[in-house]
């Protein structure tokens, strides 16, 4: 997988935590929180809302404020949330045992030149 794909769906994943932990949450405060412009906060956003992962509702108390967005969850949205949960699990498994495996490697190595300098 390219590196882009898998940030992508990192950004996608947190942006959907978010969401999920904070539905008032505003774009700026996503941005801040998760490190990434404001206008690459918005596209994200709206790619969400596109594929029906979530749902945007304005509301405001007061007609003369700026409208308010509260952002939710949809069923789609929660199966993708687990999706990409799912898949970075995999992935970190990957990685774990790959470096568990250079480890042991390593670890077998510094045995065998211990033995040899004796």
């Amino acid at each position: 997988r390219s590196m882009i794909e898998q940030v992508q769906k990192e950004e996608n994943l947190l942006i959907i935590k978010e969401i999920g932990a904070q539905p008032c949450v505003t774009q700026r405060e996503l941005s801040l929180k998760l490190g990434i412009s404001l206008g690459k906060t918005n596209y994200i956003l709206k790619e969400l809302i596109k594929k029906g992962f979530i749902k945007a509702r304005n509301f405001s108390a007061n007609p003369e404020k700026l409208k308010k967005i509260q952002y939710y969850l949809t069923k789609e949205g929660l199966e993708h949330k687990m999706q990409l949960t799912r898949y970075f699990l995999k992935e970190k498994e990957n990685e774990y045992n790959w470096l568990k495996k250079d480890w042991d490697k390593l670890a077998a190595e510094k045995v065998r030149k211990s033995a040899i300098s004796l």
